[in-house]
Order: structure tokens, then sequence, then C-alpha cells
């Protein structure tokens, strides 16, 4: 089961579907109002024209003057010119109306993503959250322009040539009603069927989506492994799951069309023979032949609109489930909210935990983090050390407000991080995450993330501190060069840079770096640290890294283990006094000292054989020289 499929579902009602997703349509709503009022004059006058048709062919019939005949021509030609005019301006407020919900949907949702927490984008997959903004808008979508139009043309054009033909036609025109109730309920009774299939089908896109998107951004390490059949067969299985279904489900529609075409013929020929014997039995007194002509066209009319409304029932049956995971994105709560007086200004960079208790989830089984006191002094270098899953990340996170404590207190500027406003609180608190992102655009544009009005001399300046300017002045367009979507033509080190120096112009009172100069080898780390002391000297460094030089000039490193702070001290004194920091240095300083000592081995041999190849040569040329002189060199 998919993270999406394991989340608690709300329980949307279809009127709470229609209230919410309604929000959207705002200023379309009279577009949407123009559409029906003009499909409805469309019926009226479509009506209208097989009647007065009827009457021309009667007296036709019974013998009538041209003037009568063209009078009968202009009045059906202006009805006509009529009908198209409502036909164009219902089909032109339609798409409006309905492309407008489309845009206004995919704003609203990518705004309510936009505010979420990382507790409630955890709920969502993200191939779900592509999949409802793309596929579930446009069959929202294509149902919203069948309801303001085909969806009102159709029952008003069944009710419609029902009258007519009644008016028409007298008493024939039951076998309309009787034929229409048994053809609806058929194509009624295939819709339903079908509406479960449909169902599982959207399900079954965020899988093929997850599947491609996997594919996609991990193509490197599929060509790597050389797994391309393996993903393959994956892609395969999951398109072949959505093929059966929608093979399935078409199979089923499929009845649609000879039911329809049975239908139409059973009419046709009922209206035809039952009709044709009542004129000639009547002489043409119970019914004419223009009466016929008009009952076989409104009966006609009524079997079409008939069929298109099954077909409506389908496509709002398909658009419900779509509207569902719409609703389910725009009605989830963002579970971090401003307070009802957030304070705008952080006085200074301490950072204070008190008891702190968290846990991502309430089902989750035990605490990522567990009773944390912590008080960090502002502008401190503190490093964060400790094994993979010790929650280093997690800790941090918890600064920024980026989760909520689930017990206890966490303080920025001796201040509780709940009663900030967030926008405010993160702002101030800069981090570099270990995978580093960039967005399509120039380097310019990505670095103003960090200052919108930066000048280029503070983009250089804060490149040159990132050791980043360096390899920024080789780039065929300097600072104007473009990156790619995902930072893809450039490399991981210089990714990293790019995004400390993004971080350096916001100037924040907090610096994070979450074990994001991984990439970057150790002299430039070093030189980067060296840049925060004289750029930043008053803002507070917190440094998450995996190897202790990154934090050998921290003022204090906090050593975590499972959740918890097992020590905070110098480096000088862990060293001395704790064995997981001191295990960490020790096999880390060991590791760097082998491959140090094997180097020189490998120069020393090296050397050695050299030297020996040497001296080889030097005794071939005195043997030769001893040898031009008739003595023996061995004397």
């Amino acid at each position: 089961m998919s993270k999406d499929e394991s989340r608690t579902m709300p329980d949307l009602s279809l009127k709470d579907i229609v209230k919410t997703i309604g929000k959207s349509v705002r200023e379309h709503k009279r577009d949407s109002i123009r559409a029906p009022i003009y499909v409805t004059g469309e019926v009226i006058i479509e009506c209208i024209i097989p009647f007065i048709t009827s009457q021309l062919i009667n007296d036709m019939q019974d013998g009538t003057e041209m003037r009568t005949i063209a009078i009968y021509g202009a009045i059906l030609a202006g009805l006509a010119c009529l009908s198209l005019f409502c036909g164009i301006r219902a089909g032109f407020a339609c798409s409006v109306a309905a492309t407008g919900l489309a845009r206004n949907l995919r704003h609203d949702m990518f705004s309510a993503i936009q505010r979420f927490s990382f507790s409630n984008i955890d709920r969502f997959s993200t191939n779900s959250l592509v999949t409802r903004l793309t596929t579930d808008t446009q069959n929202v979508q294509m149902a919203y322009m069948q309801l303001i139009r085909s969806a009102v043309r159709s029952p008003l054009m069944i009710i419609f040539a029902a009258v007519m033909a009644f008016v028409s036609g007298g008493i024939m025109a039951i076998l309309y009603v009787i034929i229409s109730v048994l053809l609806g309920l058929g194509l009624l009774g295939i819709a339903r069927f079908v509406m479960p299939v449909f169902r599982r089908i959207f399900r079954k896109y965020d899988n093929l989506n997850e599947s491609v998107e996997e594919n996609v951004s991990g193509i490197r390490v599929v060509k790597s492994f050389v797994r391309e059949e393996h993903e393959k067969e994956k892609f395969e299985r999951a398109s072949g799951d959505l093929f059966h279904d929608f093979w399935g489900a078409e199979r089923i529609l499929a009845w649609n069309q000879p039911l329809m075409t049975f239908a139409v013929d059973v009419i046709f020929t009922s209206v035809i023979f039952f009709g044709s014997q009542t004129i000639v039995t009547s002489a043409g007194q119970a019914m004419q032949v223009g009466q016929m002509s008009a009952l076989i066209t409104y009966g006609f009319s009524m079997l079409i609109s008939l069929m298109m409304l099954s077909m409506i029932f389908v496509i709002v049956t398909m658009s419900e489930e779509s509207a569902r995971r719409i609703c389910e994105v725009l009605l989830e709560e963002p579970d971090l909210k401003n307070p009802e007086n957030p304070i705008f200004e952080v006085p200074d960079g301490s950072v204070d935990f008190d008891s702190v208790s968290f846990r991502y989830n309430e089902s989750a089984d035990r605490m990522a983090l567990a009773n944390i006191d912590l008080h960090i002094r502002s502008g401190e270098v503190i490093g964060v050390i400790g094994g993979t899953g010790s929650s280093k990340s997690t800790l941090i996170q918890l600064i920024s407000r980026l989760y909520d404590a689930t017990e206890g207190t966490v303080r920025v500027g001796g201040i509780d991080v709940r009663d900030y406003d967030m926008d405010t609180l993160r702002n101030e608190v800069a981090v570099v995450l270990q995978r580093n992102v960039l967005f399509s655009g120039t380097i310019k544009e990505n670095l103003r993330w960090g200052d919108p009005n930066a000048t280029d001399e503070e983009l250089v300046e804060a490149c040159k501190l990132a050791q980043a300017d360096e390899f920024v002045q080789l780039l065929p367009n300097k600072y104007d060069t473009y990156i790619e979507q995902g930072g893809t033509n450039v490399s991981g080190g210089q990714k990293q840079r790019l995004c400390i120096a993004r971080a350096l112009l916001k100037k924040p009172k907090i610096l994070i770096l979450d074990d994001s100069t991984s990439a970057v080898d150790t002299k430039t780390d070093k030189s980067i640290r060296a840049g925060f002391r004289s750029y930043i000297p008053q803002t507070t460094k917190i440094i998450i890294a995996q190897r202790t030089g990154s934090v050998e000039d921290a003022d204090r490193i906090i050593v975590m283990d499972n959740g918890r702070i097992d020590a905070v001290d110098t480096p000088q004194n862990l060293l001395r006094n704790n064995a997981i920091y001191r295990e960490i240095y020790q096999t880390q300083n060991k590791a760097s000292h082998d491959e140090m000592m094997e180097d020189v081995g490998d120069e020393l041999e090296a050397f050695d054989a050299l030297l020996a190849e040497r001296n080889k040569e030097l005794m071939s040329t005195f043997d030769d020289s001893v040898a031009g002189k008739g003595v023996d060199a061995h004397e």
C-alpha cells in the first residue's frame, strides 16, 4: 500500500465536494451562468424547428404558394442562425468557465501545498500530488464543462422533445417514453457498473507516476547498475494494471452504442409502421406526413440526449473520485499555523531546548528525539555529530519550526518558536541541506533566493566566502550561466557551495549546515568555515557533520546517539571523555593516517626503484669506461 493510500482520508459527502470545488469558480461565475442560459435558448429553438418544418410539409402536401414556402424558409433560416448563435455563445462561455476553474484549482492546490508543514507533506506522496494537479484537475475540468452545458441540454431536450412529440403525434409519443425509460435504465446500469472501476483506476495513476518519477530521477543509478530491463518490467506492470482496468471499463461502456442503435431502429420502425398505417387508414385526417416527420425527429433527439446523459454520468462519476482527491489537498489543514498575535522580530541567535521530545506522527513507535535539554549562546559555533539515524537533522528542523516539538519548548532569541510569525523566524534561520536543491534559472537568480535585492557585488562576495566564485568565473556565462532543473549541469560540491552562498546572502541570526560540505575537500571546507567567522561573526552557526574535521574549530560539539544528547563539550574534552566522539575521531584519523602512510610507502617504493635503476645505469657506464682502458673493473 502506498503512502497516499494508507493515510486517513476525510469522509467527504458529494455536497462537501461540490462546495469545495465551487469556491474555485470565483471570477468565472458569470460564464458558468451564461452557458446554461444560452443552452436553454438553443434547445427551445431546436424543438421549434421540427414543428415548423412539419407545418411546411403539411402545407406542401395540401398544395401551397411559393410565397408561403419562402416565408417558412426565412423563419427556419432565422431560427437556425439564432440557434447557431446560442450554441457558439454557450460553447465559448462553457470553455472559459471550465478552463478557468481548472486554472484556479491548480493555483489553489499549489498554494495549499506551499502552506503545508513537513508533516502535512509526509501524508501525501509526491507522485500523488502531481497526479492531482494534472490528471485529476483535467478530469474535473471536463466534468464541469459537461455539467454546465451537456448536462443542462440533455434533460431539457428530453423534456421539450417529449412535450412536442405529444403535440405532434398525440398518443403515439407514448412509445418514445417507454423506449426512452428502458434505454435510460440500461445505460444507467452500465454507468453504475463501471463507476467502481474508474475509482480504482485513479489510484493506479499514482503508481504509474511513481514508477516514472523514480526512474527519471535515478536514471544515473539505473544505468550504472544496468537495471533498464528491470525498470521497464516495473513500468510495464503499472501500465498493464491500468490497461486491464480501462479495457474492462471500456468493454462495458461499449454496450452504450449498440443499445442506442437498437432503440433508434425500434422507434423508427415502429413510428414509420404505425404512423404510415394511421395516415393511410385515416386518409391523413388522424395524422399527416409532416407530423410523422416531426415525431421521428423528436424521438431521435430524445434518444441522442439519453445517450449523452449516460456518457455525462460516466464522466461525472470518473471525475467524482478526482474531485475528492483534489478536495483532500484543499481541505488539508496545515499542522503549523501562526499564532493570533505573532512576533515579527527575532532578538538574537540564541537557541534553547527545554525538555524537548518529538515524534513524527502519533502512530510512531518511539520518539525521534527524547528529553533534549540544550542551550546555545548567540554567535556560538556548534558542531553536531553522531551516527546515522541519531536524529541530528531532526534536531535542527525544530529550530526553524519545520515541525513542532511533541513535548517541551524550543526557544530562539529567548522566545518560544510557536510565538513567532513563521516567515519572520525562517528568514532569520538559514538552513543548507545535505541534498542541496538548485532551481532552473541562472546562478544569479538562484543566489537571490537568499536576498532578492542583493547587488552583483554582494553575490560575488558571498560566492568568494563559500569558495564558489573560482569555478563560477570559469563557466561560459559566469553568474548568468543557466542552471538546469535540479542543478544537473554542476557537480555535487559546486551545488553545495552555491547553496551555502545563497544562505550567506540572508545574513541570518542562525545558520545551519546539515552535512552540506560533505562533497567538498577538507581544504575547501576549512576555507568556508573561515569565511563564516569573518562575514557573519555574530551569527550562531550549527554545523552537522559526519567528519570530525568539519567541526574541529567549533566552540562546542553536540554528540547525538539514538535520538538523545550523549554529550555537549569542547572538541578537546570530548576526545578525552566521550567514547562515541573518540571512536569517530580515531576511526577517521586512523584511516587518514593509514592512507597517508600508504601514499608515503608507495612514494618510497617508487623512489627505491628509481634509485636502483639509476645505480644500474651508472655501473653500466663505469664498466664500459674501464673496459675501454683495458682494465678489469672488478680489480
